[in-house]
Formats: C-alpha cells, sequence, structure tokens
C-alpha cells in the first residue's frame, strides 16, 4: 500500500510540475521563434509604419465593432507574405486564413454560405507573437484576381472576441468577411 501511494504521490507531482505555465512577453517569445530572415527578406511588417507600401492593407475587426489592428498582403518574389498585426491593447489568439481565385469554392463555406474557419487551408503560421502573424504562401500559376478571409481570434479591452479583415460579407448569416485583390496591382519585392 505505501508503495502505491508513493508511486501515486510521484506521479501526481510529476504532473502538476510538467503542467505548470509561465508568462512570456513580446521579447521572450520573439527570442523562442525568430522569424528566418536569412532565407526571405521580409518588407516592413509594421501597418502603421508602411501603410501605403502594402499590396492590401485592411482593418481587422473584432466582434463587428473594433478596430483591433490589421491584415496587409505583400509580394515578396514568388510569395504572398500575409501579416496580421494588433494594435497595443488587442493580442492574437488562433488565426485562420483562407486565399484562393476568387470564384465558387475558393473557400470552404456551409451550406447556408457562412465560412467553415476550421476548413481554412492555412493555420500554421510562419512566424507568431502574441502581437504579429506572419503566413508566407507560394505563388502559384492561378491567376490574377484573389480572395482572402482572414480570421482571427482576439482579446482586448472588451474580452475576447471574433475577429475578421475588412472586407465584403459572406452570403451566410454571420459578419465574416473577406476581400478581393490583383495581384498585377502589387508592387514586387525581390526577397
Amino acid at each position: 500500500m505505501k508503495k502505491l501511494t508513493s508511486v501515486m504521490a510521484v506521479l501526481f507531482l510529476s504532473v502538476l510540475i510538467g503542467c505548470s505555465s509561465e508568462q512570456l512577453d513580446d521579447q521572450q517569445y520573439n527570442q523562442k521563434k525568430k522569424i528566418k530572415s536569412q532565407e526571405l527578406e521580409l518588407p516592413d511588417l509594421n501597418p502603421n509604419t508602411n501603410t501605403g507600401g502594402h499590396c492590401v492593407y485592411t482593418s481587422l475587426i473584432a466582434g463587428q465593432h473594433h478596430t483591433a489592428g490589421a491584415v496587409t498582403i505583400d509580394v515578396v518574389g514568388n510569395n504572398l507574405i500575409v501579416t496580421y498585426t494588433t494594435n497595443e491593447d488587442w493580442t492574437l489568439g488562433t488565426t485562420h486564413l483562407s486565399i484562393g481565385v476568387c470564384e465558387e469554392g475558393w473557400v470552404p463555406t456551409t451550406g447556408s454560405g457562412n465560412p467553415q474557419i476550421g476548413h481554412f487551408e492555412f493555420t500554421e503560421p510562419y512566424y507568431e507573437s502574441p502581437h504579429q502573424v506572419v503566413y508566407i504562401i507560394p505563388i502559384t500559376d492561378i491567376g490574377d484576381n484573389y480572395c482572402f478571409a482572414a480570421h482571427a481570434e482576439v482579446e482586448g479591452p472588451t474580452g475576447g472576441e471574433t475577429a475578421w479583415a475588412e472586407g465584403s460579407g459572406f452570403s451566410g448569416n454571420s459578419w465574416a468577411m473577406y476581400s478581393e485583390f490583383n495581384l498585377s496591382s502589387c508592387n514586387t519585392s525581390q526577397g
């Protein structure tokens, strides 16, 4: 009986110690997940300092009424760089991104026309921190006219909210949005 009690105590302590969590500030987080800048030279990703230089710049709207940040798209070499950036009083949680040629079927939707964010093709960012998430998407030979839906879970002064890159509404009854852009109108940077 003593042996069983000892084993249970050791297991309990192992689980307790293994499950402890610590808060990371932006600097600590960035040290753990660095952008691989030697592989790809990224443009200025701060939407506040480069609003005119992005191929696409749109607000990140939280809870239908709050501007929580911005979503930008840049073209570097043969890649689209999609960046979610929040204002200082908002932080990013999970993000989902769907992008494709603007035609029926470019984004997974329900039968009623609402987007199925759990089925969006991009959920693993190239870089992430509490205030910024970056996706790098290879440009393929699929045309010039693209649509994208950028979704995020954000935390801010009003609590947890759903956020979308500002744009046109989907045909369903949710407030989800998407945007359209032409690749040929974008400035290309040689990364």
